[in-house]
């Protein structure tokens, strides 16, 4: 492994004393912050993510961080195993370059095997392989964060031709960055965090860094590229392109809470975002909002909001409708509770695949939701890569962002509204015992836009035992 310098805690030291919030929506300034805070980054860039996917935006950014190593930035890339299966030139072509480490999280023992090794070691009793490092976490120079949802790929910048995610990132400037930076170096230097010249694979791939530059800078000439250089050609100091997409807002207090990196091992290390979670839902006093792409709330679950609701907590969710899911399986454990939820009194609305306003940038009318976040009493606000479902809870590793602040609240809530809005999503309710779906063209008594095949397998993920792994 290369040497690495203190830089990252130096840098911090000199950050602001005031730390400022931000929140980001929309997919293609989110794809502008990440590649001007690289093109911008002087000391360091500690990425995390849990999938890094090779498609036009996934390039992009990664030429943009290349050429950040070029000016002498020091990069930390940290990614879940599962997610580069079997994508080994491009890992060794990143750690050829002297400025670049890269680590994989949860390894298989028989990588060397590639995907045929993963699912020979999980069929043999590797269950560790199940489980997930779900965080996603972008510092720059341990003073600039942006952390959330979204991994890096086409369809969290609106530029999938199929579809994309709705997703949400909170921008993080200032002191209280660092904490994002502790984040990325418990997972960084706890021992599941394997360096890529570890494997004997990987060595045996080196001098690929050129031919992989010459793949990224080939990405340039796609027409599909076109709209994303125009938006990075532009040459603003950071602080003045976070201030031009986003309106950040200065709050006195925040935290980046995640869970500790053993959980995705040892089945006995909970789970610290679901306990908090838990405890500011306890809390809440008139309403709460949650959004989750995936709810799945269990026994557990259900007798909290049921508590809630019975203390007069007005609670509304929206989720994904059975044809805008990306996780079929997901949704069956979600209609297992969905009609108890609706007579204790749960508002629930589920995001159309498609509807108004909801097309990319290459004609996708296909739309997923994808962000995670709760909106308490209208001033405390979490953002992360959490879901509320069990594997959230129990097998992955998760983290999010929180903090009170009223103007916050006010901006999630809108974010949740538009989400809401009937050209979007469906209201789901009770008539007598039947489930109807409601939107701006009538309603319907069945899942809406859902084809056959999907009924079939969210029907046989709610009668299965698998809710644990949903």
């Amino acid at each position: 492994m290369k040497p690495q310098t203190d830089i990252t805690r130096q840098a911090a030291d000199q950050a602001p004393a005031t730390t400022e919030l931000a929140l980001v929506s929309d997919g293609l300034k989110a794809f502008n912050l990440r590649t001007h805070t690289a093109r911008n980054a002087v000391h360091t860039l500690d990425l995390q993510y849990y999938a890094w996917y090779d498609d036009i935006t996934g390039r992009l950014v990664a030429r943009e961080v290349l050429h950040a190593a070029d000016r002498g930035v020091k990069v930390r890339l940290l990614l879940d195993y599962t997610s580069v299966l079997g994508d080994n030139a491009a890992l060794a072509a990143l750690q050829d370059h002297d400025n670049i480490d890269v680590k994989l999280f949860n390894v298989s023992l028989w990588r060397f095997a590639g995907r045929l090794g993963f699912a020979l070691e999980f069929a043999l009793g590797g269950w560790h392989l199940n489980h997930r490092m779900h965080n996603k976490t972008w510092v720059v120079d341990g003073k600039l964060a942006i952390l959330g949802g979204r991994n890096i790929g086409d369809a969290y910048f609106d530029a999938s031709g199929e579809f994309n995610f709705r997703d949400l990132d909170v921008v993080i400037s200032g002191a209280e960055a660092v904490q994002a930076t502790r984040l990325f170096d418990a997972y960084w230097n706890n021992r599941l965090s394997r360096p890529v010249l570890s494997f004997k694979k990987g060595r045996r791939q080196g001098g690929t860094l050129p031919r992989f530059r010459q793949r990224l800078d080939e990405t340039l000439e796609a027409e599909d590229a076109r709209p994303y250089l125009d938006r990075i050609s532009q040459e603003t100091s950071v602080e003045a392109e976070v201030h031009a997409l986003v309106d950040p807002v200065t709050v006195d207090d925040m935290t980046i809470l995640y869970d500790r990196p053993e959980k995705a091992v040892d089945g006995k290390t909970g789970s610290v975002v679901a306990t908090a979670i838990s405890g500011m839902m306890r809390a809440a006093q008139s309403e709460i909002l949650l959004i989750s792409p995936y709810f799945v709330p269990g026994r557990r679950g259900m007798a909290l909001l049921r508590s809630l609701i019975r203390r007069g907590v007005r609670i509304s969710v929206i989720t994904n409708s059975l044809a805008a899911t990306d996780v079929t399986a997901v949704h069956g454990g979600y209609e297992r509770y969905r009609r108890r939820m609706l007579q204790a009194g749960i508002e629930l609305r589920e995001l159309r695949r498609s509807g108004h306003e909801t097309k990319g940038l290459f004609g996708s009318s296909g739309a997923s939701l994808h962000t995670k976040a709760l909106c308490i009493d209208g001033h405390l606000v979490g953002v992360g890569s959490f879901n509320l479902d069990p594997r959230s809870a129990n097998i992955n590793t998760e983290m999010g962002v929180f903090t009170e602040h009223p103007e916050l609240a006010r901006q999630l809530r809108q974010e949740f509204d538009r989400l809401a809005a009937p050209q979007h999503s469906y209201c789901v309710e009770l008539e007598g015992r039947r489930l109807v779906w409601r939107n701006d063209q009538g309603k319907v008594y069945h899942e809406p836009d859902a084809p056959l095949g999907r009924r079939i397998i969210a029907t046989l993920s709610r009668w299965l035992p698998v809710e644990s792994q949903l």
